[in-house]
């Protein structure tokens, strides 16, 4: 004779747990996605107020718009308009990680810092790899060269680890964090893990290589010159003349630095 099945009850879950999922989903992609629909409906009028193509307007052409738009004298960047993507004004934070039972969903969770824990992991295992890669090509006769190249790139500062793994770590785990990834940079074939690398790197750009230097043009008595044209300042259209060996002296419209009353303009051109 078969016994009826016994339902069992659902289990309740703790206020605490319900507030912590209602949290994690309240700041989560539900409410990045919405601030980037308001994001982009706003890149898209300035750039039409621009009279810029919105497809190709970039986070640059969008620092210019605002700096022409709301030309600022503070001198605390932070205090100055921007927009900037939701992305990058909203810190990041770490989505749920229990289940409704309470359950934790990273097997690390119970070492309090399961994102870096997991990280070192994820460095001893390259390594390992590599050293079979490396074994076996041995075997075969070859000698393994395929070292990373870590000119032009540096490791990321304490705070940016922290903002990447979301977890804050002590200066004695940041140490070990690069010195296990800097183990893994001198293997042999540490170029097969540059994604992994590079991750907690972060390109060094030279200055020289982004900015266009005009070149020199003389005069009929050999003096050099340099001639910028189209400064823009709101509807003020503008051509600079900068001469070499010059007396230092500052011509505005035949006029000298007093042409601008304002001591903010007259330290903008200065």
């Amino acid at each position: 004779m078969l016994k009826p099945e016994v339902k069992k009850p659902a289990k309740k879950m703790s206020k605490a747990m319900l507030m912590y999922l209602q949290r994690a989903k309240d700041h989560g992609n539900e409410f990045i996605k919405k601030e980037i629909v308001e994001y982009e409906v706003g890149k898209r009028h300035l750039a039409n107020m621009m009279g810029e193509d919105p497809d190709f307007f970039t986070q640059a052409d969008i620092n210019r718009s605002i700096n022409y738009l709301f030309p600022s004298g503070l001198y605390d960047r932070k205090a100055r308009p921007m927009m900037q993507h939701p992305e990058e004004i909203f810190p990041s934070r770490k989505a749920a990680e229990f289940d409704e039972s309470g359950r934790p969903f990273h097997s690390l969770f119970y070492t309090s810092k399961p994102n870096y824990y997991q990280t070192l992991y994820d460095i001893v295992e390259k390594i390992k790899s590599l050293n079979d890669i490396e074994d076996s090509l041995i075997r075969q006769g070859t000698l393994p060269m395929d070292k990373i190249d870590l000119i032009g790139s540096a490791w990321l500062s304490k705070m940016d680890i922290e903002n990447k793994l979301l977890e804050n770590i002590k200066d004695l785990e940041y140490d070990y964090l690069i010195t296990s990834l800097e183990r893994l940079c001198d293997h042999p074939l540490s170029k097969r893990v540059t994604d992994l690398i590079m991750k907690y790197r972060k390109v060094l750009v030279s200055h020289s290589s982004e900015i266009t230097v005009p070149p020199l043009e003389h005069d009929s008595k050999g003096r050099p010159y340099i001639i910028v044209k189209n400064c823009l300042r709101k509807s003020a259209r503008g051509q600079v003349i900068v001469w070499g060996n010059g007396s230092g002296n500052i011509t505005i419209n035949g006029h000298d630095i007093t042409y601008f009353e304002d001591m903010h303009h007259r330290e903008q051109v200065s």
